[in-house]
């Protein structure tokens, strides 16, 4: 963003390097005063963040499709590396049923 690394921006902005890259990923979420914060650092508006969504609407999605991000973002939240393999692991042997 702005042609800064993630580490510079992480400085910037008064967190890790692995924080802002939780926040590029989208694995974190930013809250309303930590965006107003960043864009005071960076010098842009809000609404920077926010530059061509109004004309991408994204369309409805279905229940599974819903259930599918959902255990995305779960697992995504998971820190612990072995469960995450456990669950890949279980999810894998329940595929191989159907």
């Amino acid at each position: 963003m702005l042609g800064l690394s993630q580490q510079q921006m992480a400085d910037l902005i008064g967190v890790t390097y692995q924080q802002a890259h939780k926040y590029e990923r989208g694995i974190n979420r930013i809250s309303a005063g930590r965006l107003h914060e960043i864009s005071l650092v960076l010098g842009v508006p809000v609404g920077y963040f926010f530059e061509g969504l109004e004309s991408q609407r994204s369309p409805e999605l279905s229940a599974r499709q819903r259930m599918c991000l959902e255990l995305a973002r779960n697992f995504a939240a998971i820190q612990n590396e072995k469960h995450q393999e456990a669950l890949s692991q279980m999810a894998r042997a329940l595929a191989a049923e159907a």
